[in-house]
């Protein structure tokens, strides 16, 4: 497949190249940061298209929607993106048509003024529900119940429409008010068994079938023992901690991320798991405050800025059996490597995930264990 905008957006650094040759490329550069382990090839796609379920674009003077150019606020507009699935790009389409329609205002930064300033689309793709949010920077949508309508009657896999209000000039996409303006503000997808709910802001990894292959591995370098205390940190909205709650005694999830925390506390109801509980509390802080606490084994799964060295010295002050250690950016995963290795925390095997199929990024997974060098 070829795209033709890839060299503007800079958001598939690999979509020319061949796919086997991409993931050897990716271990090749990972295993630079782990020079003295065991780096494997990533575990790939069968299709490595229209993986994503989440896409936010914004919309230019013209009403042509895109992705931003690399380092630029310069709109790369697209009638198709191979990463999308068929249902994201069609409601783009209908989106599209139904903003020119209705005559509605792009947004302007420069004169911070105009109504739309990006859409998001949140797929559930194993029960075909679409959450779409419209960005705005006003605090009316006008003709909304119309455009909802309009939206549905064309698309029907389109189960809510949210607006969100963000009047800061900033390039931060999400605001903090919401208005549902069709259905329940989410929608709900399956993963690993479980059902979530999945709001406009929520954590959710952008491709479902790498995801439960990742968390499979998670689980399986952990093993959990049936008398196990798991503590899942940066757990978001608790999809880690709660595909494998029925195999331990309690799982402890921490999530900064207020709205994550909401979503993760009604997931748990939602799936009926008495045994898995939940703080809406900074990770470094709360390792910090229980330092003290007995737990079997720790799941970390940081932003791409990783950990700090704070949580690190707490999680290895608790003892743990083992420490599953998940990352987006495996340069800041090496970085927190070598604070655990003065902490006689190390591993032996770097698994690798190929979680954004034709860009530069992978999802990288360590099981860390105590003198490690010494077994």
């Amino acid at each position: 497949m070829k795209c033709n905008i890839s060299k503007q957006c800079g958001s598939c650094q690999y979509i020319d190249m061949d796919y086997q040759s991409q993931l050897k490329l990716k271990q090749e550069n990972i295993q630079k940061l782990f020079p003295y382990k065991q780096v494997h090839i990533p575990i790939g796609m069968d299709n490595p298209y229209g993986y994503r379920n989440k896409v936010i674009v914004a919309f230019n003077q013209k009403y042509e929607y895109g992705l931003y150019e690399e380092n630029s606020h310069r709109i790369i507009p697209f009638y198709t993106c191979l990463l999308h699935d068929n249902e994201t790009n069609h409601i783009l389409k209908v989106i599209q048509t139904l903003f020119r329609e209705n005559h509605y205002s792009i947004y302007d930064k420069n004169k911070n003024r105009g109504l739309i300033r990006h859409v998001l689309i949140r797929r559930a793709v194993k029960t075909n529900q679409t959450l779409v949010v419209l960005v705005c920077n006003n605090k009316v949508f006008p003709g909304s119940k119309k455009f909802c309508q309009m939206l549905v009657k064309s698309c029907p896999s389109v189960k809510s429409v949210v607006m969100n209000i963000n009047q800061r000039n900033t390039s931060i996409v999400l605001g903090n008010k919401e208005n549902i303006l069709y259905g329940k503000g989410f929608v709900v997808d399956e993963l690993c068994g479980l059902t979530y709910k999945i709001s406009a802001s929520s954590f959710y990894q952008i491709n479902h079938e790498q995801c439960e292959k990742l968390y499979h591995k998670a689980i399986e370098l952990l093993n959990p023992k049936k008398n196990d205390i798991v503590l899942d940190t940066y757990c978001g909205i608790g999809t880690i901690g709660m595909s494998l709650a029925h195999q331990v005694s309690k799982v402890i999830g921490v999530e900064m991320n207020k709205q994550a925390y909401y979503d993760a506390m009604n997931n748990a109801k939602m799936n009926h798991l008495s045994n898995i509980h939940f703080y809406n509390e900074d990770a470094t802080l709360f390792m910090q405050k229980h330092i003290n606490d007995h737990i079997d084994a720790i799941i970390m799964d940081p932003p791409r800025s990783g950990s700090t060295p704070e949580f690190i010295q707490a999680a290895c002050v608790m003892k743990p059996r083992v420490i599953v250690y998940i990352s987006c950016d495996s340069s800041t995963q090496a970085r927190d490597l070598k604070i655990f290795q003065k902490y006689h925390y190390d591993t032996k095997e770097v698994y690798l995930f190929d979680m954004f199929p034709h860009t530069k990024h992978t999802e990288s997974i360590l099981l860390l264990k105590k003198n490690i060098t010494g077994e």
